[in-house]
């Protein structure tokens, strides 16, 4: 069978579905092809999965009604959050107050978010789900074809590759990529906290035992991400969970007291590393979220990269008045609006990855002299604080439509 729209988005995630979403509500016919394979187990209480989402991504997903569709009652906002480093007295604090906005962020969790995605893709109009295993990605000089496994064919006039870290779509257009593993995994677990949270997310930078992050959950809860050394990783991951809490318990100025393990079994761990595509388009081909960039989640912006990649595809596209969606000045429009905010993002997380992992003294005292340093200097923390959120990089969703 032969299937044909305006735009094939290949992949299942949180960015896939958003951009079939985004691009279908533009008012464009949308394929949005996802492998075949048995639907995700349901989570049972809280998920383990979890996004700090900024302005962009919060103001997109209100454009497509999708926000709103969640379940408020778990979502948790961020009204300041507090970094210490590896010294004493080495602190970096931010407010929503000093950032004039509502909140710094929002922890929302994946099965929260994915579920009121799957909810208004069943009822968007101009979108249609195949569930079927790509065999091959055929570029033409007007549009682009997707073979399936089971011998139909997809043909679009973009391709958009919302496929993971290990992109089936980027491999099929030969772009190459700069691929760094931080040989460290981001243990995820949740807990129960014995002293009230105040939407304070906390980060620990420890040297050689990675960050450690503790993000607000709703009621007295906090959500764990430590990016640990592989070493470190294994050793936590062989230990109880009431181990690991002892440890957290323990972490210098700790203000939570006592944490307990929200679900003892529920903890997992996802390796790590920097993917710096050397092109996020090709021929009738656009990428978006970690198939465009693979970020270091110290920031906590991950996500967001991906949010504003959709946000600026849309705009891209409907500048053109969607009359040609694989049209290369459409392509080259969107990698030149993503190009400044993906590469900060890349060489600030990076940058701060290497400085803290090092145990060279002079860097060490230098850093940590860093942090307070910036902590004295209001004008430079609200632009730190504008930029994390997203203010002035991407214009408003409306502007799109």
């Amino acid at each position: 069978m032969k299937s044909a729209s305006d735009i094939c988005v290949i992949g299942n995630g949180i960015i896939g579905k958003t951009t079939a979403l985004a691009l279908a509500q533009a008012g464009l016919s949308v394929t949005l092809l996802t492998p075949p394979g048995n639907p995700a187990p349901r989570v049972e209480g809280w998920d383990v999965r979890v996004y700090a989402l900024n302005g962009v991504a919060r103001e997109l997903l209100g454009s497509l009604r999708v926000w709103d569709a969640m379940d408020a009652s778990r979502i948790a906002p961020v009204d300041a959050m507090s970094v210490n480093g590896d010294s004493p007295g080495a602190r970096l604090g931010f407010d929503a107050y000093g950032a004039r906005t509502g909140a710094l962020a929002w922890i929302v969790e994946d099965t929260n978010l994915n579920a009121a995605l799957d909810a208004a893709l069943r009822f968007a109009q101009n979108l249609k789900q195949v569930s079927a295993r790509a065999l091959r990605l055929e570029q033409g000089a007007q549009h682009a074809t997707v073979h399936l496994e089971n011998g139909d064919t997809l043909a679009a006039s973009l391709v958009v590759g919302a496929d993971g870290a290990h992109s089936w779509v980027r491999a099929q257009c030969d772009i190459g990529v700069d691929y760094r593993s931080y040989h460290q995994r981001a243990i995820v677990a949740n807990f129960a906290c014995e002293k009230p949270h105040h939407s304070v997310a906390h980060q620990w930078f420890t040297g050689n035992e990675g960050i450690i992050a503790l993000l607000p959950l709703p009621g007295e809860r906090v959500s764990l991400v430590w990016s640990a050394p592989d070493t470190l990783a294994d050793s936590l991951l062989g230990q109880p969970l009431s181990a690991l809490a002892a440890r957290l318990g323990a972490l210098p100025g700790q203000p939570l007291g006592e944490l307990q393990p929200l679900q003892p079994e529920a903890v997992k761990a996802l390796p790590l590393m920097l993917v710096r595509p050397h092109d996020i388009v090709a021929p009738q081909v656009a990428l978006v979220g970690d198939a465009a960039h693979v970020v270091h989640p110290l920031a906590g912006h991950g996500m967001n990269l991906g949010f504003a990649d959709v946000a600026e595809l849309v705009r891209a596209i409907d500048a053109r008045g969607a009359r040609d969606c694989g049209d290369e000045r459409v392509l080259r429009r969107y990698a030149r609006a993503r190009k400044e905010d993906i590469l900060l993002m890349q060489i600030a997380t990076d940058g701060l990855e290497r400085l803290f992992a090092t145990d060279f003294e002079p860097l060490r005292i230098a850093r940590n002299l860093g942090l307070s340093l910036v902590d004295k200097l209001p004008i430079l923390k609200r632009r730190l604080m504008s930029h994390a959120m997203g203010q002035g990089r991407t214009p408003s969703m409306k502007e799109g439509y």
